[in-house]
């Protein structure tokens, strides 16, 4: 394939991931905005986070299989599709419930346009392994960059223009992805015969995510012994253990386990969930104490926040270039340890009334540095361990154990800071962050005693 076409696949993959980091972060400075419009309550503007990443996490492994079956092309444009009309929906929203079903809708688009872009770019260089970690390196600097952004973007187009134009601002971005797919982008087929829709896996995978997730989100409002709580976490354990005897026996999976037999798999997702469970949790909590107990305003603290984007950017491109050169396990070594000195350092000398912001650049550099590093490198290992025909739900699985341990960061996190005292929350942000450490330097380890097969095999040479 020439040159020009491959980067016109890689910049409408890149589109797609950056909508759907931005709308991670981009809505949290606009909840008290809307709060006041649509006359909703705490848990609801909850759940205007919450279902966004609810309907993500659910479908990506559905979302993974269906790109298998139907082709990643197809998949690809539903998913612009379906964000357009979601986010038109958010941005109309009369009401909390209509708002929360449309953001819901929004993680559904955003499930099928991750794995599919993913396997679209595996397909295009699948036969330049080098140029493949380049070009993951671009893509996950476009999310990063976003996600980081998000808060800055979010309070600019509040001030100027209403809570609504942040979900407008989607609408140009996935009308050109769209187009630049259907222009562009191969229909691309997997091989090996079609294989029949796993409909029971589907509908178990769905029940025991959303049962699990659900029931992390709600362990801070209601209590880890509440009765829906708790019924929510048998259910999800019900559901998942059927869903492993259904994905056992059934001649086409739609999550094939062999998939974690093979070398260098499941330490890699692991990984990813560790990275997510720190990052996600820590991210939610620096947004608390920045303004609950700084007292700096929302605009202010996204600013705050912008080392973030610049480092994700370089750290990315270096990823690339460092697997290039020396495979997939170095970098992911070099970011955990990079990540968790990061952690440390925000933990020792950015958090007390009184830090300064030069007290929590370094942290705030080197935390985006290291996950820079390692997710391009951790991504590159998973598509490199499996067969080009199973790269959708492959990518899938990863996305949705980060996703879940995203989850799990900030509800448990956000739990350690829930106290009114500044000293408790100060506290439990200190907790937050030593424990985020250990998880990057346990990821590292992790790293460094295995062998990511053909991840270590990207040099010509």
């Amino acid at each position: 394939m020439k040159t020009t076409p491959s980067l016109a696949i890689l910049l409408a993959c890149s589109f797609a991931f950056i909508i759907v980091q931005l709308d991670v972060t981009i809505v949290n400075v606009a909840l008290p905005e809307i709060g006041r419009e649509l006359h909703a309550g705490v848990s609801q503007l909850q759940w205007v986070v919450d279902a966004y990443t609810l309907g993500f996490a659910v479908f990506l492994l559905s979302a993974g299989a269906i790109g298998d079956r139907f082709g990643s092309r197809t998949v690809f444009l539903a998913g612009f599709a379906l964000f357009t009309l979601a986010s038109l929906a958010c941005a109309m929203a009369p009401d909390a419930l209509t708002l929360n079903l449309a953001r819901a809708t929004q993680g559904v688009g955003a499930a099928l346009l991750v794995p599919s872009s993913l396997a679209i770019l595996n397909a295009v260089y699948a036969h330049d392994r080098p140029m493949l970690a380049k070009a993951i390196a671009w893509w996950t600097a476009a999310g990063g960059v976003s996600i980081a952004a998000g808060p800055v973007l979010g309070g600019l187009l509040m001030s100027a223009f209403g809570w609504r134009s942040i979900f407008w601002v989607n609408i140009p971005i996935c009308v050109i992805g769209f187009w630049l797919t259907l222009r562009v982008v191969p229909a691309i087929r997997h091989g090996g015969a079609a294989r029949h829709f796993d409909i029971p896996g589907q509908l178990l995978a769905v029940i025991a995510l959303t049962a699990f997730i659900g029931a992390v989100i709600e362990v801070h409002a209601l209590g880890l012994t509440h009765a829906a709580v708790i019924g929510a976490f048998v259910v999800a354990l019900v559901a998942g253990a059927l869903f492993l005897q259904v994905e056992r026996r059934s001649e086409s999976p739609m999550l094939p386990l062999k998939l974690f037999r093979l070398t260098g798999f499941t330490p890699a997702v692991l990984f990813g969930v560790f990275v997510n469970f720190a990052y996600y949790g820590v991210i939610f909590i620096l947004s608390f104490y920045l303004q609950q107990v700084r007292g700096f305003s929302v605009l202010h603290a996204g600013l705050i926040f912008l080392p973030l984007t610049g480092t994700f950017l370089f750290a990315n491109i270096a990823s690339g270039w460092l697997q290039a050169r020396v495979g997939s396990r170095r970098p992911m070594i070099i970011g955990g340890l990079i990540g968790a000195s990061g952690y440390a350092l925000l933990a020792v000398f950015g958090i007390s009334e009184t830090a300064s912001f030069w007290a929590m650049l370094p942290g705030l550099a080197l935390i985006p540095a290291g996950m820079g590093l390692a997710v391009p490198a951790m991504t590159t290992a998973i598509l490199a361990s499996v067969e080009r025909s199973q790269g959708g739900t492959a990518s899938a699985v990863l996305n949705t154990a980060r996703q879940v341990g995203g989850a799990m960061g900030v509800a448990i996190y956000g739990a350690l800071v829930a106290a009114p005292a500044t000293a408790a929350i100060l506290s439990g942000i200190h907790i937050a962050l030593a424990l985020s450490t250990a998880l990057l330097l346990a990821g590292a380890l992790l790293a460094t005693f295995t062998h990511f097969n053909q991840g270590e095999k990207l040099c010509h040479s």
